[in-house]
């Protein structure tokens, strides 16, 4: 899955000539961005409230409960997340509704001419796009995750959010923002506006340490993560108490005049976010039955030890585990807290899984815990039958569109 992927009709091919204007996907920097809104008349000046949102991990998970915090509260949500499961659309919701083909497709042709053909990669102008939709759908809100890092990421060109968050940093991404914690704090921590309220969660101390001396460097108040220990959470994991104390502390911090008590306990009860620890009820849940089916998105070495957490609650019953990883990620480090945990553990590549990593280095990475498993239709079979257990694929976003695809459930 990459951003080619999951697209159809007119914006196909809109897409397919914009990622010939860069020759590299990832190019963190704000200048090429910045010059086409000016040429777009600024969108980034005419939004909703925006509520910033940058982490290694659980970033997807708190513009969940910040989405339904708001329309628990009858307030319309426009959110920008990435990447993409199944379809490119999830990336940009307008007024609570994922963004209509025509819509997407109108939206790029413009600002395709508009950009003219200058030098620019695929991130920052479908940025450009979902900010000039956003500036033209009215809404009452606007949640804006990070792409990547987040000092220049294609987001931070708004210059007041009423509020900015920052998740669990994790060593991701390093050839990019940096070899260490601290350093890839700094790159997340770029998010934080002079005065704006930013809030966060649990961090290691070289993370902590790095925010809070940005925070107070810009004059911006540092809010702890709020405590929903008494709530109801939508999204299971006990890493989950985490993104939702975030999201429920950078809604107390912007302070609409909408926000009430009521809208965070329905809204903490009622999100929902895919491929985050989802139980799946489609076409592969049948086949596995009577195990139950769960998938997760969770790919980096903070990824593997939340998850690892919420697999011990499940030591009732056998747990099997289809593992597939993205070329160049910390496979090691991901499975190592989770190995122990698993009854079967098995390597997978699926064939659409964009930058798969081969089976046999998953293998070597898991030091000889997983076995083949080959393509998720070849390591089905393998399951054993009974008694019933668990079945989690995990690893990768990009195998769990490819699973969300199989499954026949579409985000939406």
């Amino acid at each position: 899955m990459n951003d080619r992927q999951g697209l159809g009709g007119r914006s196909q091919p809109i897409v397919e000539r914009l990622h010939a204007l860069h020759p590299r996907l990832i190019d963190l920097s704000l200048g090429r961005l910045l010059a086409l809104l000016e040429k777009l008349g600024r969108p980034q000046d005419r939004l909703p409230p925006v509520v910033h949102v940058a982490g290694t991990n659980g970033k997807g998970s708190t513009c969940a409960f910040l989405r339904a915090i708001a329309e628990a509260a009858g307030q319309r949500a426009h959110v920008y997340t990435s990447p993409h499961l199944v379809r490119f659309h999830e990336r940009i919701r307008l007024a609570g509704t994922l963004v209509a083909e025509d819509a997407l497709a109108d939206a790029l042709e413009e600002v395709e001419r508009i950009n003219a053909g200058a030098d620019i990669t695929i991130f920052e102008i479908t940025t450009a796009v979902a900010l000039l939709l956003f500036s033209r759908v009215p809404a009452d809100v606007l949640i804006l995750e990070v792409g990547l890092g987040g000092r220049f990421d294609a987001t931070n060109v708004v210059e007041r959010p009423a509020a900015c968050a920052i998740t669990s940093v994790s060593m991701d991404h390093m050839d990019f923002l940096g070899d260490t914690l601290a350093k890839i704090a700094f790159e997340k921590a770029g998010i934080i506006k002079p005065g704006v309220p930013v809030t966060t969660g649990q961090q290691h101390p070289d993370a902590m340490a790095v925010i809070r001396a940005v925070a107070a460097e810009r004059g911006a108040p540092l809010l702890p993560a709020m405590d929903v220990s008494g709530y109801t959470l939508g999204l299971p994991g006990p890493h989950q108490h985490d993104n939702a104390g975030i999201a429920a502390a950078a809604m107390r911090a912007w302070s609409p005049p909408w926000l009430t008590d009521a809208a965070l306990r329905e809204g903490l009860a009622h999100a929902t976010w895919p491929a985050r620890l989802q139980r799946l009820h489609g076409r592969l849940a049948a086949r596995v039955a009577p195990h139950q089916l769960w998938l997760d998105g969770g790919h980096n070495p903070g990824a593997g030890v939340v998850l690892a957490e919420h697999l011990a609650a499940w030591r009732d019953q056998p747990l099997h585990i289809l593992v597939g990883m993205k070329k160049g990620k910390g496979a090691a480090e991901f499975l190592a807290p989770i190995i122990p945990h698993a009854t079967t553990l098995l390597a997978i590549r699926e064939p659409g899984q964009h930058l798969g990593m081969e089976i046999e280095e998953i293998i070597a990475a898991s030091a000889g815990a997983a076995r083949i498993g080959g393509t998720l239709e070849d390591a089905l079979p393998q399951l054993p039958h009974g008694p019933s257990g668990r079945v989690l694929i995990c690893g990768s976003l990009y195998l769990a569109g490819e699973v969300l695809k199989a499954d026949g459930t579409v985000p939406d």
